[in-house]
């Protein structure tokens, strides 16, 4: 069962390290562990539903609208759908300061049934909020302040697998399938999509597409904008239907449209994505470089080669030593330590994570190609076991949040992404002013940082940070604020984008303008007027 007030799976956890609350502890100093409300004190503020009984207002006569059998009003269910995962969201959850939760809660079994709900929506002046898996960070599934009645749409019953054509690569899936089920059904004829965010245990297909994905072997299998081949979309103005054509110049692509919408233009009911036989080999190896220079150097060499890897993920020399605090005073690490450190690796290592997939005989060739120009920047390979030790637990992570919450600190992420020639100015200020961003009120942040998805123009910069949480909630979120809008602004004045994979919603929505500009802004409006004329889908998310 989903965890209420955090991430995953309630029976799923991952015991904090002892050596990860001793680093922050000296780090940024140590911290209480909150006072976290119950579920049943959280269910027991939420007003009751505005939705009319008046069955003459839906149309269609559709009978009374609370009563409706594809819509809930139960307290709890209500709840459960008003937040996502965003920090924010997670404060509110914990304290029960859980502000606007939606009027209703609609659980459709097919595209029919959400058009029915558009419908019901259009008859009582309400919004509609569409839910995929519910993991969105920046408040993209969030019910925001309305005078009107608000329906949040779980898709996770829009499923299954409807079409597949092996000869064309094609695979038809309802909207709200969730990564590991979508997964298991390829699988089974001996394909795969390759799209694996951090997320993939929880969010769907359709969530990819709305917040342009991007899954953690994107080098290899390519972003979601480039699996993603056609679909269909439910809107207020009608059904948007997005035939699939492996190339096409008539017209502007309205894939395009869709891709990145958040739910402001319709409802993703069904999706029709790029799949590819299952790779013989999928591996993952850990180089060691000396230092950040010669580490980002190597990785820019080995993108810009045309190397088809599957990955390249390149820890600082920041985030190195915190993953080798980790590892404890174990005798492989210092036996790793000392190895290291005979052949030029120190202190200031970073660790640079190359996949290679296909068969076995590309992938060897793939692999001696990425590692030999790694080698000429000082790189040292030292076996398969910490690849295979990421692979293994790498949708494990943000489980990491719940039990540092319960020791008094507070983890968030940002991401962005920018040219070669900018990134380590971005990067540095980034961490920079991420860091100070706490000094005002006495306290310190500890950051880390790695880059998640490399292109041959550039990369991505993903950051960590922690800090510790406040007296109340108010105060956590005055700290969360002040460490947001210092790594917003220097990505905007480092020329980065405000979103390389989590999406727009309402955190980054302020500093989307300064991205696209005032005619692009009009042009966003204009296109997501014309779907959703009276602007009922999403409001407030991607378009303040």
């Amino acid at each position: 069962m989903r965890r209420w007030n955090g991430w995953g799976d309630d029976t799923r956890d991952y015991p904090v390290p002892p050596a990860l609350v001793e680093l922050l502890t000296d780090a940024i100093g140590p911290a209480r562990a909150p006072d976290d409300v119950t579920l049943a004190t959280a269910v027991g503020q939420v007003p009751p539903s505005r939705l009319p009984e008046d069955a003459s207002r839906p149309p269609g006569g559709l009978g009374d609208v609370a009563s409706h059998h594809l819509l809930s009003t139960d307290p709890a269910d209500r709840l459960l759908h008003a937040r996502g995962q965003s920090f924010p969201d997670l404060v509110a959850m914990r304290s029960g300061q859980t502000g606007p939760v939606p009027d209703a809660v609609a659980h459709p079994r097919s595209g029919a049934d959400v058009r029915t709900i558009i419908e019901l929506a259009q008859g009582t002046g309400g919004h509609v909020i569409p839910y995929g898996g519910g993991t969105s960070v920046v408040g993209g599934v969030n019910a925001t302040a309305s005078e009107a009645p608000v329906l949040t749409v779980d898709l996770r019953g829009v499923t299954g697998l409807t079409r597949l054509n092996r000869r064309d690569q094609l695979a038809t899936f309802g909207a709200g399938i969730t990564g590991p089920r979508l997964e298991a059904l390829l699988r089974a004829d001996g394909l795969t999509l390759g799209h694996f965010p951090q997320s993939f245990e929880l969010s769907t297909l359709g969530g990819w597409v709305a917040t342009r994905s991007s899954g953690q072997q994107s080098l290899g299998y390519g972003r979601i904008e480039r699996l993603f081949a056609g679909g269909v979309v439910e809107s207020p103005a009608g059904t948007l239907e997005l035939p699939t054509f492996p190339a096409s110049a008539a017209g502007p692509d309205l894939r395009e449209m869709v891709l990145g919408s958040e739910g402001r233009m319709g409802i993703i009911t069904e999706a029709t994505v790029r799949v590819r036989p299952v790779p013989e080999v999928d591996d993952v190896h850990a180089v060691f470089l000396p230092s950040w220079d010669a580490a980002l150097e190597a990785t820019r060499e080995i993108v810009q080669s045309g190397t088809p890897l599957s990955m390249l993920r390149l820890s600082t020399a920041e985030e190195a030593a915190s993953q080798r605090t980790l590892a404890g005073e174990s005798r492989a690490a210092l036996v790793l330590d000392r190895g290291l450190s005979l052949r030029g690796v120190g202190a200031g290592r970073c660790v640079l994570l190359i996949g290679v997939m296909g068969s076995a005989r590309l992938a060897r060739q793939r692999w001696k190609s990425a590692y030999g120009v790694a080698r000429r920047h000082g790189g040292v390979h030292v076996g398969r076991s910490l690849g295979r030790r990421w692979q293994r637990g790498r949708f494990r992570t943000p489980y990491l949040r719940n039990g540092l919450w319960e020791r008094g600190y507070g983890i968030d992420t940002v991401e962005t992404a920018t040219t070669w020639s900018k990134l380590s100015t971005m990067l540095a200020s980034l961490e920079q002013e991420i860091g100070a961003a706490l000094e005002p009120v006495g306290e310190k942040v500890h950051v880390i940082t790695h880059l998640s998805h490399v292109y041959p123009t550039g990369s991505s910069v993903y950051t960590t940070y922690a800090f510790r949480l406040g007296a109340t909630a108010d105060e956590t979120m005055e700290r969360w604020i002040r460490c947001k809008d210092a790594a917003s602004e220097a990505i905007v004045a480092n020329g980065g984008t405000i979103s390389h994979q989590h999406g727009v919603g309402l955190d980054h929505s302020a500093y989307l303008p300064a991205e696209k500009g005032e005619l692009g802004m009009d042009a966003l409006r204009s296109v997501t007027g014309s779907l959703d004329p009276d602007g009922r889908m999403n409001p407030g998310k991607l378009l303040a």
